[in-house]
This record gives C-alpha cells, sequence and structure tokens, in this order.
C-alpha cells in the first residue's frame, strides 16, 4: 500500500466497512422475516452476526474520526503522547490513535 494516501485508505476502509455491515444486516434482517413455523434460525449464528455487526459499527465510527483528523491535519499523530504513528503501522491499522507504545499502555491500565 505504499504511496497510498491515508485518505484514500481509509476512504476504501469505510466502503469495505460499509458494504460489509450492509451484507450482514441484510443477512440477519432474512433470518427474522421468516416465520417460526418456517425457520427455525440458528441463535448462535444470529448472535454471532449481531456481535459482528456491533464490532464493525463501531470500527466505522472510528475510520469516520481517522477521516475527520486527516481534514484538520491531526492524523498520524498519537492522541496521548503527540509523536508521529509510524506508517507501517498506519497502513495495517489507518484508524489507530495510538503508537504502539501508548497503545500498550492504555490496555495494561485497562486490565
Amino acid at each position: 500500500m505504499k504511496g497510498v494516501s491515508p485518505e484514500k485508505l481509509l476512504a476504501r476502509e469505510r466502503r469495505e466497512t460499509l458494504e460489509t455491515l450492509e451484507r450482514l444486516r441484510e443477512e440477519l434482517r432474512s433470518e427474522v422475516e421468516f416465520d417460526g413455523d418456517e425457520y427455525d434460525p440458528d441463535l448462535f449464528e444470529r448472535e454471532k452476526t449481531l456481535a459482528t455487526i456491533q464490532i464493525l459499527e463501531r470500527k466505522l465510527t472510528r475510520v469516520e474520526a481517522a477521516l475527520t483528523r486527516v481534514q484538520t491535519g491531526q492524523y498520524g499523530f498519537c492522541r496521548d503522547c503527540g509523536q508521529p504513528i509510524a506508517p507501517g503501522r498506519l497502513e495495517v491499522v489507518p484508524e489507530a490513535t495510538r503508537c504502539p507504545s501508548c497503545k500498550d499502555k492504555a490496555e495494561r491500565g485497562f486490565r
């Protein structure tokens, strides 16, 4: 992905996330639309789909926030220490808001 602008990378990430969300929502709608007599949906699969939708919705929020940071010139800097986030990290996780060191510290504080 070298040479791809953050904005294009994030826009693609946003588009792919929206497409996956729409597909999962449609799958869920089609499962729920069936009458109990006609179809016995697998509760575990439905719960798994719902959990995946929630994860993707949170990711979409982070991606959209990252797009805003691109526009304001704040993209690519750690929100905790202010240092630049390594380009390799941003290629893998374009919505990242913390450098690996600060991310580790935040996760340790969470536990």
